[in-house]
């Protein structure tokens, strides 16, 4: 008998195990199982417990009805209808009409247990920012021997102590929610009432399992009547900290949607104007949100459409008639560019833009608002939602002024706000319940009268998605990085840091003049038999708005495969299959670190990489973000494989608030002395000693001076030949007077 066969009897070998396991780890592979970064066995079992009691009953009621009427109630059903599409009143009608459900309402409900099991075991985190006070909490009856005694203290008329203040502890409690969670993306349709057209169009995006920020947010934004925690039915204020790629987008397109279907159905739909904006920092993420939904608004009516320059999106009092153009929602982007070409005259007489949602950057919707900041703000009387996306940024110095003007153009008395980011600082929820009051008051409606602010936490605030492997390397000098950097575009050399990163992934840097540097220097490091230097490619803000464009299409496509750019591709931008990101240059913020690695390991998927390289220069500056990627490994429980030792932590110095703010504004001085011009250092002495120092280049000294006695030349032969022309131009043209 064959002894291996023996002990291996109950062992099935696959064949290439190795390859294949490596392989599939890698987030560009496909779709994540479960896109859920949370998860508990105690919680899985209660959600698997919920839904088989559904699918148990639902069993036994199928069979008492025929096929048609299965088919009916099928409101996922992803065949595509043969016949015309219905009228808006019978599309009215069927969105209006109550689902027959197998089961009572009552046994759908959980209670305050199973809910708080379910929210706990995702990490999530409700809690009322009102004030105690306007909080309504529910009496818990006392035990029946302190009644005793009261009663017997009251024959004594003893006088009731008055009541202690609450301890800190004691106030978190009472400010804690527990709504009902999305268990399944059915339960929209089934307990929400969403409009049905809706729901397919979620169902055919293949959406099945809730991330953590949908089963916690999607409940609340859609008004469940089954929240009776504090009192809370109606749609709240919400600030959301969420990680990276954990389904934001989605979270907050859905119920304002919603929102808009159920208002063309109601009494009011003769309203016709801007109903929901929605306002992201830059114009990639305000694309990408048009984007997806397009895809959420089809067939439902809801029309929405992404803010161009010259567009007029209200009707001044101060301008004349005209009349107002049915904006498309299938219109690209790339007809924006023709907007340049028109005359300014041609641009103010403009129609006014009829769209449910826009979806804006800051300035060009304050620019719109205000005819170019020459006039005051024209107001916005139907928005009855504003989204912030990537709100602490909207919220910094650079960008608050141009919200908190939008914000406040917004007078509807119903105005709901919310606020996504995976990074918020307590700032942001203190300037937000402030400018609340205040709108409210100018606009003639009491606080006392005002809808809760609520947060919801996924996780831990401020830190990093738990699903990727974060390494941080000494590299010393510029030229380290650029080796180390170099060795990861060729996955089979030997590394010092053991890190092996297969394209797509991006890098990024501190400034456009690095970004472009690194990308000269490294175009031709891929072989022309694998595409050359048309597989990486720089982005950043100095390029025009078609080149941007073509740059973001081709690296979603796979036609790029490296891609260097600035913070500006860092917040909000999805790229489902990015392998791996590469800080070039450190983050100025710890918060900045989180956005940039969250471009990979997008929706639950894990094998993705984040590389930091860190020099001398560098060391002051590393603690918060060694601080960030060890929070981000205990998250995941990683204690064996730890790349941030306590050692580290401990030697690494603390940078004082005032640096803080310091390299938040500017980054690492060392790096912004190295614009040059004509290869020649600006500054001079020990500045441009530093400049040559965090210069972006493998060429010899020797060859530099070289090719700036060339180009001195060269351009001295020019100023030469312009001289002697320009000379001939005066002697020919002028008159000396006469000869002796």
């Amino acid at each position: 008998m064959d002894a291996f066969r023996l002990l291996t009897r109950s062992t099935k070998f696959s064949k290439s195990a190795a390859a294949p396991a490596e392989t599939s780890r890698l987030p560009s592979t496909g779709k994540a199982a479960n896109p859920q970064l949370f998860r508990t066995a105690e919680g899985e079992k209660l959600e698997s417990a919920q839904n088989g009691k559904k699918r148990k009953r639902a069993a036994g009621a199928a069979d008492e009805k025929t096929e048609e009427d299965t088919a009916d109630l099928d409101f996922f059903h992803s065949s595509k209808r043969s016949a015309a599409p219905a009228t808006e009143t019978t599309e009215h009608t069927k969105d209006e009409q109550p689902i027959a459900q197998d089961e009572s309402d009552e046994e759908d409900v959980m209670d305050e247990v199973q809910r708080r099991t379910i929210l706990n075991s995702h990490k999530i985190k409700v809690t009322d920012l009102r004030d105690l006070g306007e909080i309504q909490t529910q009496p818990t009856p006392a035990p029946e021997k302190d009644s005793k005694k009261k009663k017997k203290k009251s024959k004594k008329e003893v006088p009731e102590p008055e009541p202690q203040p609450l301890s800190k502890k004691e106030q978190k409690r009472a400010r804690r929610m527990y709504p009902q969670p999305l268990v399944s993306f059915k339960e929209l349709r089934s307990r929400h009432k969403i409009s049905r057209r809706l729901a397919e169009n979620i169902a055919e995006q293949g959406f099945t399992v809730p991330t953590e920020v949908q089963l916690g947010s999607l409940p609340l934004l859609l008004g469940d009547s089954s929240v009776s925690t504090a009192g809370q039915v109606s749609e709240p204020d919400l600030l959301v900290v969420a990680p990276t790629g954990s389904g934001k987008t989605l979270s907050f397109l859905i119920p304002v949607i919603n929102k808009i279907v159920r208002h063309h159905h109601s009494s009011q739909s003769d309203e016709h104007g801007i109903l929901s904006l929605v306002v992201a920092p830059t114009k990639e993420l305000a694309s990408q949100i048009v984007n997806e939904g397009r895809k959420l608004v089809a067939g439902t009516g809801v029309k929405i459409t992404l803010m161009r320059k010259g567009m007029r999106v209200v009707e001044r009092e101060d301008e004349g008639e005209s009349n107002v153009l049915e904006e498309d929602s299938e219109e690209s982007g790339s007809e924006a560019e023709d907007e340049d070409d028109k005359p300014k005259k041609q641009r103010n007489n403009a129609p006014v833009t009829k769209s449910d949602i826009l979806v804006t950057t800051p300035l060009m919707l304050v620019n719109s608002l205000s005819a170019g900041q020459t006039t005051s703000m024209a107001r916005l009387p139907l928005v009855r939602s504003l989204v912030l996306d990537e709100a602490d940024v909207l919220l910094d110095p650079l960008f608050r002024e141009q919200t908190l003007d939008i914000w406040r153009s917004c007078v509807h008395p119903d105005l709901r706000v919310s606020l996504w980011s995976a990074t918020m600082g307590s700032n942001v929820e203190d300037l937000t319940q402030s400018t609340i009051k205040e709108r409210l008051e100018s606009i003639g409606h009491s606080s006392t009268t005002s809808h809760p602010l609520v947060r919801l936490v996924v996780g831990l605030k401020d830190s990093a998605v738990p699903n990727i492997d974060h390494r941080l390397v000494y590299a010393a000098t510029e030229q380290g990085k650029l080796l180390g950097l170099r060795q990861l575009l060729r996955p089979a050399a030997a590394s010092a840091s053991d890190v092996r990163l297969r394209p797509p992934f991006l890098i990024f840097t501190q400034t456009i003049p690095r970004a472009i540097a690194l990308h000269s220097e490294l175009r031709y490091d891929i072989p022309a038999e694998a595409g050359g230097s048309s597989r990486i490619a720089v982005l950043h803000s100095d390029l025009s708005d078609s080149q941007r464009s073509e740059i973001m299409r081709d690296f979603r496509k796979g036609e790029i495969w490296i891609l260097v750019t600035t913070d500006l591709l860092a917040r909000g931008v999805d790229f489902r299959g990015i392998n791996g990101v590469v800080n070039y240059d450190i983050p100025n913020s710890a918060a900045v670190y989180v956005h940039r690695v969250g471009r990979t390991g997008r929706a639950g998927r894990e094998g993705g990489i984040a590389v930091t390289y860190y020099t001398k220069e560098d060391i002051p500056y590393v603690k918060s973000i060694a601080n960030v990627i060890d929070v981000s490994e205990k998250l995941r429980g990683a204690e064996g494989e730890k790349s941030i030792q306590k050692w580290l932590l401990d030697s690494l110095p603390d940078l004082s608030k005032k640096d803080k703010q310091e390299l938040k504004k500017h980054g690492v001085k060392a790096r912004q002395m190295s614009k040059q011009v004509g290869g020649k250092d600006k500054s001079a002495g020990q500045d441009g000693k530093a400049s040559r120092v965090a210069r972006i280049s493998t060429k010899s000294g020797f060859e530099r001076r070289i090719e700036n006695r060339k180009r001195g030349a060269i351009e001295a032969s020019r100023n030469r030949k312009a001289a002697a022309k320009t000379d001939g131009n005066e002697s020919a043209g002028s008159w000396d007077g006469l000869e002796d």
